[in-house]
């Protein structure tokens, strides 16, 4: 099939979502770092009637995304770009999480931003967390997670914190990187541009996905998440299809052609619920 290809780097809950929502009639590419997860993926959606092509790559490493977004060009003009590749706290050490939540889309957006194709638009899952860390990221740090080489941002001596226990780390590590994602892609969003381009990131709140349940039922943000979850304004877990609704519209030129370098909260009226007092991010006993 010869069309305008979407590619969607992370095939976990949401990555699935966005390119079975997105996929229809037009060339996929599925990248991930899981073989097993992306084989399973890739072969489940082509037995469906999709054209898929699976790739696997790790984000971390800028050859491997460079790799991916040449693949990608050589089947037809990249139009759509979903990169949703991350790991939670409660999955992997802080150092992991740096290279792939942090660096790792640092590197696909200077990758896809060579390859992006004039009318197309790409979309980067940050999170609820890049919000609730907002104010943690002063300005000079934000001119880092703007500007500085993908290989740099790493070494922010935000996320070197050998004193701090090592779930909070992880958790600290996590909500930096989110930040920085949503700097990131404001800022790459001119150059986007120049090729004619599109560039936001959606921040979801708590997803019933895998991802979603691992963090939900962690130990240490337990409380937490109970409160983000049913204290929203929405009263309910978000859906993976709730974020591959907003993507579509992100994607989709005919609807957001005047929509570049924004984040989109798609959280159920959660952080409006954290600066209202309704959502609690305080462990139970410390709660009135």
């Amino acid at each position: 099939m010869i069309g305008n290809v979407l590619v969607v780097v992370g095939v976990g809950g949401m990555g699935e979502a966005i390119a079975r929502r997105l996929g229809s009639g037009r060339p996929v590419v599925l990248a991930d770092h899981d073989e097993v997860r992306l084989q399973a993926v890739s072969s489940a959606m082509r037995r469906q009637g999709y054209d898929v092509r699976e790739k696997s790559v790790d984000v971390s490493d800028r050859g491997s995304v460079r790799e991916l977004a040449a693949f990608a060009a050589g089947l037809g003009p990249v139009t759509a770009v979903a990169h949703t590749a991350g790991l939670s706290p409660a999955q992997a050490p802080a150092e992991r999480i740096a290279a792939v939540d942090l660096v790792g889309v640092a590197h696909s957006l200077d990758e896809f931003g060579e390859v992006i194709a004039p009318g197309g638009a790409g979309v980067y899952i940050s999170s609820i967390a890049g919000h609730i860390f907002r104010d943690a990221v002063d300005a000079a740090t934000a001119a880092i997670f703007a500007n500085a080489p993908a290989e740099e941002l790493a070494d922010v001596g935000l996320l070197s914190m050998p004193d701090v226990p090592v779930d909070l780390a992880r958790a600290m590590t996590y909500g930096y990187a989110k930040r920085a994602n949503q700097i990131r892609v404001q800022a790459q969003a001119p150059r986007w541009g120049d090729r004619g381009a599109r560039v936001n990131s959606i921040s979801p709140g708590v997803v019933a996905t895998p991802m979603g349940w691992d963090e939900f039922e962690a130990e240490f943000a337990h409380d937490a998440y109970k409160s983000m979850v049913a204290d929203n304004a929405a009263g309910r877990f978000g859906t993976a299809e709730d974020v591959a609704a907003a993507a579509d519209f992100l994607l989709d030129s005919t609807k957001s052609s005047f929509v570049s370098g924004v984040d989109l909260l798609v959280d159920g009226g959660t952080l409006a619920g954290i600066s209202t007092g309704r959502v609690s991010m305080s462990p139970a006993e410390n709660r009135t």
